[in-house]
């Protein structure tokens, strides 16, 4: 008898050691959502590295270095060389300086643009009905997968401003001059969204991939101030043109030039971040549209 008693405390001493089991406490609810949030977080950076790599090795496939810097680099230069002299054939030194900063900026919208056609590569390689198919958001992979005419348009439109203003005469303050960089990869990443959504209603007719995305660059460049001023137009086309990519990021770009506070740089990047933000948005209803419509009528097939 004695020693069943002293089994019996052994066990209810255990018992009232042992923690109680409970439901879970708010706190430790909301630490598993945090971890799961963490998960989905690191899930989607996933996708995004595996699709810009993807893209990346894209653009080794179609460039080396030196077919980039001779073949690529050298037809930019022209472009944005060609303006500036349109301005000094004016004979108004602010002419070339307005042109040449302009359409400098706008290589990066033009390399940006390319986006609507390397997303039909998915849809031509045959590799868009599994990306449908898949548990991952399609979405995810086209934001990622093009992302390489980011990189390139900002070196491009870089090189161009950097090595073409002092050939112009036109003056830029140093070393201030270089947070341009990273404004012109801001207008690079604006018009890459706008690229985005445009790729999602042209993967269902591809003929006019490169017709889409040639008029895009061509009427930023018209109406967002890179060969006039926005103020140029009527008033309608400039409210018309407040959502287009390049507007605000490159008016930054010429305050931040022109010696302005910085106030006014850091408005206008907010408005052309903003304006980038807005299109991703949109960018993403489209291609979750797209992935549920081929999902349920077997609309995304495989093309040559």
């Amino acid at each position: 008898m004695s020693a069943g008693r002293g089994v019996a405390g052994r066990r209810r001493a255990a018992v009232e050691l042992a923690p109680q089991r409970g439901p879970q406490p708010a706190a430790a609810a909301g630490a598993n959502a945090v971890l799961a949030a963490g998960r989905r977080f690191r899930n989607i950076l996933t996708v995004l590295r595996f699709a810009a790599a993807t893209g990346f090795a894209d653009f080794g496939t179609m460039f080396t270095w030196r077919s980039w810097t001779i073949g690529w680099l050298s037809r930019v230069l022209c472009q944005v060389t060609f303006f500036a002299l349109i301005g000094r054939l004016l004979g108004a030194p602010e002419a070339v300086r307005y042109l040449l900063i302009g359409n400098a900026v706008l290589i990066a919208v033009l390399e940006s643009a390319f986006v609507v056609a390397s997303t039909t590569w998915e849809r031509r390689a045959g590799t868009l009905p599994l990306l449908i198919a898949a548990p991952t958001s399609p979405v995810l992979v086209f934001c990622g997968r093009s992302v390489q005419w980011i990189a390139s348009g900002t070196a491009s439109a870089s090189v161009a401003l950097f090595v073409l203003s002092p050939l112009f005469g036109v003056a830029l303050p140093m070393p201030q001059a270089l947070v341009a960089v990273p404004l012109i990869g801001l207008v690079s990443l604006s018009a890459y969204c706008l690229g985005l959504v445009l790729a999602g209603l042209v993967l269902r007719v591809m003929q006019l991939r490169n017709v889409v995305g040639n008029v895009t660059w061509m009427v930023i460049a018209l109406l967002a101030g890179v060969q006039v001023p926005v103020t140029f137009w009527p008033a309608w086309v400039q409210a018309a043109s407040a959502v287009l990519p390049a507007r605000n990021g490159l008016a930054g770009i010429r305050a931040l030039l022109d010696g302005d506070g910085v106030g006014a740089v850091c408005s206008a990047a907010g408005l052309e971040a903003l304006v980038a933000v807005g299109w991703l948005a949109v960018a993403g209803l489209i291609f979750r549209h797209l992935a549920e419509q081929g999902r349920r009528d077997g609309s995304i097939e495989f093309v040559d």
